[in-house]
C-alpha cells in the first residue's frame, strides 16, 4: 500500500490553473467555492499524477462559470478557450450537465454539486443543486467522495470515511451499497476495477449487495 498524504501538493501549472480560477470568481463577484473533486484529489493523495481535474461549483452551472473564465481572460488580454458542453443523460446515468476547456495547458470538467430526487417506480433522478454533503454521499465510492478546496487549499471529507478507506485501502459506498448501485448499476464493475487497479479490498456490505440480483449492469 502506497503512503497516503495528509495535504495535496500542487505542480506549478495547477497552481497557476487555481489562481486563475479564483480571479476569474473574484473580478465577477461570484462568491462561488471552487473544490475539486474524485479521482484528482483521490490520486493526489496517493502520490499519483493525475490530469483529470473535475471542479465542482457550489452556486452554478458549469457552462455559466465558463462564460465568466473566458470574460476574466478577456480583460486580461488572453485569448478565451472553447467550452465543449455535455448535457445531461440520466437514462445513460449522466446526471449533470458538463462543461469542459483548457486553461493553462489542462483540461477541466465544471459541473455543479448535486442532489437528486428520485420519483416512485422510476430510477430516472430529478438533478438539484445540493451541498457538498449532499454531492459526497451520491458518489459511487467513499474514495472519490473526497473534495480539494481550492479556496482554503484544504481536502475536505465529507463522508467521514474516504480517507480512512483511501489509507485501509477498502472500496466502500458512501450510501447503502444497493441504493448506490441502484443510482448506477455499472457501479458494480467500477467497484471490481478500482479494487483490482489498486489492490484494494471489497467492503463486505458491497459484495453483499453485488451478488444480489438487483441491481446488475446492463
Amino acid at each position: 500500500m502506497p503512503a497516503i498524504k495528509d495535504t495535496i501538493e500542487l505542480t506549478d501549472e495547477e497552481a497557476a490553473l487555481f489562481k486563475q480560477l479564483l480571479d476569474a470568481t473574484k473580478q465577477a463577484g461570484l462568491g462561488t467555492t471552487l473544490r475539486c473533486a474524485g479521482g484528482w484529489v483521490r490520486d493526489k493523495l496517493m502520490g499519483r499524477t493525475s490530469i483529470d481535474i473535475d471542479i465542482a461549483l457550489d452556486n452554478m452551472l458549469g457552462r455559466e462559470f465558463a462564460d465568466r473564465i473566458n470574460d476574466y481572460l478577456k480583460a486580461h488580454g488572453e485569448e478565451t478557450r472553447h467550452v465543449a458542453v455535455i448535457l445531461s443523460n440520466p437514462e445513460q446515468s449522466k446526471h449533470l450537465e458538463t462543461a469542459r476547456m483548457k486553461v493553462h495547458g489542462l483540461w477541466i470538467d465544471l459541473v455543479n454539486l448535486r442532489s437528486e430526487e428520485y420519483a416512485d417506480h422510476s430510477r430516472i433522478p430529478t438533478m438539484m443543486f445540493g451541498t457538498p454533503e449532499q454531492d459526497a454521499q451520491r458518489r459511487d465510492f467513499t474514495i472519490n467522495s473526497l473534495f480539494y478546496n481550492i479556496n482554503s487549499g484544504v481536502v475536505e471529507d465529507f463522508t467521514k470515511q474516504g480517507l480512512a478507506d483511501l489509507r485501509d485501502g477498502i472500496i466502500r459506498t458512501p450510501l447503502q451499497p444497493k441504493e448506490t448501485f441502484m443510482d448506477d448499476p455499472l457501479r458494480v464493475l467500477r467497484a471490481v476495477r478500482f479494487a483490482s487497479r489498486f489492490g484494494f479490498e471489497l467492503e463486505e456490505g458491497l459484495l453483499e449487495a453485488a451478488a444480489d440480483d438487483e441491481p446488475q449492469p446492463h
